[in-house]
């Protein structure tokens, strides 16, 4: 019998072993990669990593590309680490560690999550390739190498500055009004270009070293901004959009955003109209990754990026004359566009691919800018984006997921086509990838008859009803796809949706209109946010397809998201109480309506007071009599995206009314929890909340 009753007790813990769940804390252990880039020279490449709070810089390169860690950061501080970059000689990396510059405001200003005694300041540090110890040059921001190696330019108080890379004193290039930025050196690094804010209108100026003067390149009283050089060195060229205020016109209509490409001959001064976006719609300035992604690339050529075909597609022309050419073409948006080393080709991400979701995806493109030949070299059920070329052009370095794999670097060999994953050993071996549910694409009809798209996380197995729980994401420009994301923010994102999933709930990620990734009218939709919240329309659909799943339990629906994903769960519990049980609102916006001050003048838009009502009823704040569904408020207080102010108003109604809520408040962080363990106590709090209100 003892052989029959071991075998029955193996099962029975293989069993019991299959149905635990994993912690929060393991599925948020996941490493992520950023900063991807490549050296000038030697096929090296270098990035940084994310592991559960502590940053440092990894280095791989040819053949083996076998990853390598070349600083020692030890602490989960939130100190983030940005514009990683090789010096000429591929021998040194250069970056800057400090700050939040995935904030809207204050980017350059020092960040404390970890409650130091002393806020930590904003650096540029340097590490060597091979071995060495990283250290500090300056403090500043947005570092950038002389092409001979010898110095780095970068900001410091909304200045320009330049340090020596081997070390030595930093010092003010130059003083003028305004807050510069932008800088970009010239081809032998005799100069130094860059642009100026100065409220009402921005100009692009360029610096000398030898002879310390400074002049403006073709100014005017319109925004001039991402100045680039030609090769040569002879040229500039630049995006122009009006300054100033207009004449007041219709707040809620939609209208072009005119945009320009202007060129420059430096010895002259004098500019050239290169280029104007069609007056439509389409035609307005993108406000995808990169906007305009205006480069300067070999023969002559000035590229760029437009939706005016319906599409963020890239664009080339002759920066002298000659009609504009689509170098892409196709229902998918282009981003992550980056010029190969020879400046013959762009490389790109795009959500395009031969199987039918691919939409939801991003595989790894390019198009040569004089012939036109294009080919998506990454294909199936995974993720690849930010793609860059090695020096020697044969591999492509992109970050590459899977619905169960995190991101990871991934090295594509061009002449094999055959993709191989680096620094799989990063990942915690008790990371519960096997564990993890694949997404399925749905698609479903809003109210009004657009076709939206979501995907669904469910486990097999479970109860015959169970609970759901729906995902706004935030921006609004964001798309949810069918695996791990290449954002942080949403990298997290779909770590909750799983282990909402792993605990038995139906999960639901809607791409809700404003999201990118399905052409102008679906990302660029009117009457939304302030001017109507028809988005809503779209939130409300999704849970509603929740509600017709015949293994949901439509009493048990619960919804989450932040920031902009807050604001949409705070419409859905205030307007839809009984289609949203419960809720987390994390760092949401609450009130628009104060977006459409009073003008100071005489003049005022003829719809102004109608803009200004229609702003307050698409607010969270004008709904509180009809909100009765329990919500959970999170906020971190040095928040840069969203104002703390927009919760800690929300909460003081809340009390007033002696309505109920929960909250919980993150001394010192921001908008993306730079501190791990601040992530994992917001995540474990929304979960928790979820599981309380909705009983999985």
């Amino acid at each position: 019998m003892k052989p029959v009753l071991s075998l029955v007790l193996l099962l029975f813990l293989l069993v019991q072993s299959h149905a635990q769940h994993f912690s929060m804390e393991q599925v948020t252990s996941f490493p992520f990669p950023s900063e991807l880039t490549a050296a000038p020279m030697g096929d090296r490449f270098a990035w940084a990593m994310n592991e559960k709070g502590l940053r440092n810089v990894y280095v791989a390169e040819a053949p083996t590309f076998t990853p390598r860690r070349v600083t020692e950061f030890d602490k989960d501080d939130g100190q983030e680490i940005t514009g990683l970059q090789f010096t000429p000689d591929g021998e040194t990396l250069i970056f800057v560690r400090g700050g939040e510059h995935g904030s809207n405001w204050e980017r350059s200003v020092g960040i404390n999550p970890s409650q130091e005694t002393f806020i930590p300041k904003i650096e540029i540090w340097k590490v060597p390739f091979s071995e060495g110890k990283a250290e500090v040059l300056a403090e500043g921001d947005d570092a950038l190498v002389s092409p001979d190696g010898k110095l780095i330019a970068f900001i410091k108080n909304r200045q320009a500055w330049s340090v020596p890379v081997q070390g030595g004193l930093a010092a003010q290039m130059f003083e003028i009004k305004g807050t510069v930025g932008a800088l970009a050196w010239s081809p032998n690094g005799d100069q130094l270009l860059f642009s100026v804010n100065r409220s009402t209108h921005s100009l692009i100026g360029v610096y000398a070293l030898e002879t310390k003067d400074m002049h403006y390149l073709a100014p005017s009283f319109s925004r001039d901004y991402s100045p680039k050089w030609s090769p040569d060195g002879q040229k500039v060229t630049f995006i122009r959009r009006p300054g100033g205020n207009p004449e007041p016109q219709p707040i809620l209509e939609q209208r072009h955003n005119p945009w320009e490409i202007w060129t420059v001959e430096l010895a002259t001064g004098e500019g050239k109209l290169r280029w104007k976006a069609p007056e439509t719609l389409r035609g307005s300035i993108s406000t995808t990754h990169g906007g305009a992604n205006l480069h300067w690339a070999a023969n002559n050529q000035i590229v760029y990026l437009s939706y005016e075909d319906g599409w963020p597609h890239l664009y080339a022309m002759h920066a002298d004359q000659g009609p504009s050419r689509q170098l892409t073409q196709g229902n998918f948006m282009v981003e992550h566009v980056q010029l190969t080393p020879d400046g013959q080709s762009l490389l790109f991400s795009a959500n395009t691919g031969p199987l039918e979701d691919d939409i939801d995806r991003r595989h790894i493109g390019s198009v040569n800018i004089l012939t036109g030949n294009f080919e998506i070299w990454s294909q199936g059920e995974s993720i690849e984006t930010n793609p860059v070329m090695l020096s020697g052009m044969s591999h492509i370095v992109c970050l590459s997921s899977t619905a169960q794999r995190p991101l990871l670097p991934t090295v594509l060999s061009l002449a094999e086509r055959r993709m191989t994953v680096i620094a799989e050993d990063l990942v915690p071996r008790d990371f519960p990838q096997s564990e993890l549910v694949i997404p399925k694409q749905v698609v479903f009809k809003s109210a009004d008859g657009l076709n939206v798209h979501a995907q669904i996380f469910e486990k097999e197995g479970g109860s015959d009803k169970k609970p759901a729980v729906l995902f706004v994401h935030g921006g609004p420009q964001r798309q949810m796809l069918l695996g791990w994301h290449y954002g942080d923010y949403y990298s997290n994102a779909y770590a909750i949706n799983q282990y909402l999933a792993n605990n038995g709930f139906v999960v639901l990620s809607v791409n809700f209109r404003l999201g990118i990734g399905y052409g102008y009218e679906f990302h660029k939709a009117p009457r939304t946010y302030w001017q109507g919240a028809e988005e809503y329309l779209d939130v409300k659909a999704a849970g509603e397809y929740l509600a017709s799943l015949a293994q949901v339990d439509p009493i048990k629906i619960g919804i989450y998201g932040g920031s902009y994903g807050g604001y949409l769960t705070a419409l859905a519990l205030a307007k839809d109480a009984e289609l949203f049980a419960a809720g987390v609102d994390i760092h949401g916006v609450h009130e628009l309506s104060s977006r459409l001050e009073m003008p100071d003048g005489f003049e005022k838009a003829p719809d102004f007071e109608k803009a200004q009502r229609t702003a307050y009823y698409s607010s969270p704040l004008a709904y509180l009599d009809t909100w009765k569904s329990p919500v959970l408020f999170i906020h971190g207080d040095d928040d840069r995206n969203v104002q703390v102010s927009h919760t800690t108003d929300l909460i003081r109604r809340f009390e007033d009314r002696k309505m109920p809520f929960e909250a919980l408040i993150i001394p010192d962080d921001t908008h993306h929890w730079m501190k791990y363990a601040n992530l994992v106590k917001v995540n474990q709090a929304t979960v928790e909340f979820l599981r309380k209100h909705l009983q999985p």
